[in-house]
């Protein structure tokens, strides 16, 4: 049987599951905020739009950083590749 600790430490970060529970976080915080709001109808169906745009450019950013962070890390690993292939050629030369 694994160690979970090792385990936990070993899996890597997926944005996607970031943003999904970013996501339903938002949707059940809407959701409570509409159930606990004293104000009118109006008043809560215009905070609830607020909080979705926030929530909607929070997301936007988050996503555009996990893709920038994904580009430089296929930069970085081209790279490399490419470093390798360069040195293999000089080494059969």
């Amino acid at each position: 049987m694994e160690n979970p600790i090792i385990e936990h430490e070993t899996q890597e970060h997926h944005p996607m599951g970031f943003l999904t529970g970013l996501l339903l976080g938002g949707l059940a915080g809407a959701v409570t905020l509409l159930l606990m709001a004293p104000q009118s109808g109006a008043k809560t169906r215009a905070k609830i739009q607020m909080k979705s745009i926030e929530l909607r450019d929070q997301t936007v950013e988050t996503v555009q950083e996990a893709v920038t962070q994904a580009q430089t890390k296929a930069r970085q690993i081209t790279s490399g590749v490419r470093d390798k292939v360069d040195e293999l050629n000089v080494r059969s030369q």
